[in-house]
């Protein structure tokens, strides 16, 4: 079913509403929504470095401080 929406003649508060109506709406049933094969693989290969002990965690304050520091 196609929407037409008046996006020529909406402001960008109005188009951002409507993103968000959407979204919220989308989300009330995630199971509904498919993933994409490669987050599978993504989440596999996040797995088996955490196996092999290969993954790094930081807490939130160190990952916050090292983000800071790269978008410096």
């Amino acid at each position: 079913m196609p929407v037409n929406l008046p996006l020529h003649e909406m402001s960008v508060t109005e188009k951002l509403q409507a993103m968000e109506d959407i979204w919220n709406d989308l989300c009330r049933n995630p199971a509904e929504i498919p993933a994409p094969e490669w987050h599978a693989d993504i989440l596999h290969t996040r797995q088996q470095r955490m196996d092999n002990g290969e993954a790094k965690f930081y807490n939130i304050e160190d990952a916050k401080q090292k983000l800071s520091e790269l978008l410096k």
